[in-house]
């Protein structure tokens, strides 16, 4: 009966599909204020709930298709790895995990890379998708970062990182651990190459990654509300013995306390990061971004100064602080 219960039913299911299954997936709550959204609703308007502004999670291919100009764009092939060095088990084998992360996703591992223009200008963009094993650096999610990074020195172009990351993947044990030093090797070596690095913050980003390249970029954006941090905020309160402030890791608290350099809504990261690029790269401004309308209240300073740049640079009181590419 295990068998049945556990393999067949469920592979009848997949074909036939289930209709109770499907009606619900209609609506989606949001997990902020209990409001539940039509599915269509949300997927057209990038996964951000109309009312409460609350981001939920975004997939990558849908992430890629409304950054890039007409949504198009090429994706890049990240070399491939040894699949299970460790040959390691726990519930159970690793090679099974990834087989499911893999079947559920569609992709080989938790790191997409792309190329396209963004404002008809070149870029190469990395996405990190929480869904493949939560979006854990392995070695093949340490090559597809070097990968996107060295795209990007190759090409000349800008690079843009989604990260979205749990930490380490601890089925490949210190291999997991040495992607930290490869990854930060091949971000000095874009900032030689004198091209600026965006690392865009998405929930939840923390352990391993947020202590490597997540932290090394020109310039860091977060989403609003996204979870930022290193080890997780129980484990830090049963540490100090104390109990942290209200909202602490989240975007707006690492803003306040200069973490990160701003913060921007999902809708407006095309437009962001297209003017600190042209800022950065001494550009000229696209004629799609010198009208792109007044930033809305409550975004970060720092956005305000690089659309104002674009537009007249005298009207700036002073210069961004955290752009330092070379």
């Amino acid at each position: 009966m295990n068998w049945i219960d556990n393999f067949v039913r469920p592979k009848i299911r997949s074909i036939l599909g289930d209709k109770s299954q499907i009606a619900e997936n209609l609506w989606v709550k949001d997990p902020e204020s209990g409001e539940m959204v039509f599915y269509r609703d949300l997927e057209a308007n990038q996964w951000v709930v109309p009312n409460s502004g609350y981001h939920m999670k975004i997939k990558p291919a849908d992430r890629l298709k409304t950054f890039f100009d007409d949504g198009a764009y090429k994706l890049v092939a990240v070399p491939g790895v040894p699949l299970d060095p460790l040959k390691f088990r726990d519930q159970k084998r690793y090679t099974d995990r990834l087989k499911e992360s893999r079947a559920k996703t569609g992709y080989d591992d938790a790191v997409l890379v792309a190329t396209g223009k963004l404002y008809e200008r070149d870029i190469t963009v990395a996405v990190q998708d929480f869904d493949f094993m939560g979006g854990s650096l392995g070695m093949a999610a340490g090559q597809g970062i070097i990968t996107g990074l060295e795209t990007a020195a190759n090409h000349k172009t800008p690079f843009v990182l989604f990260v979205a990351s749990g930490g380490a993947r601890m089925q490949e044990g210190v291999l997991s651990l040495m992607q930290m030093p490869r990854t930060t090797v091949a971000v000095l070596r874009l900032r030689e190459a004198g091209l600026p690095f965006f690392v865009v913050f998405t929930d939840p980003t923390t352990g391993g990654v947020t202590a490597s390249y997540a932290m090394l970029g020109d310039v860091h954006i977060a989403e609003p509300g996204a979870r930022i941090g290193f080890a997780g905020a129980r484990v830090i309160e049963q540490t100090i013995r104390e109990k942290l402030p209200k909202g602490f890791q989240r975007s707006e608290y690492l803003y306040e306390h200069g973490m990160i350099d701003m913060v921007v809504h999902r809708h407006d990261l095309r437009s962001t990061i297209g003017s600190l690029a042209a800022i950065l790269t001494k550009g000229d401004a696209p004629g799609a971004l010198a009208g792109a309308e007044a930033p809305s209240a409550g975004r970060s300073s720092m956005r305000d100064a690089a659309m104002a740049a674009e537009g007249d640079d005298a009207d700036l009181d002073a210069p961004p602080q955290a752009a330092h590419a070379e």
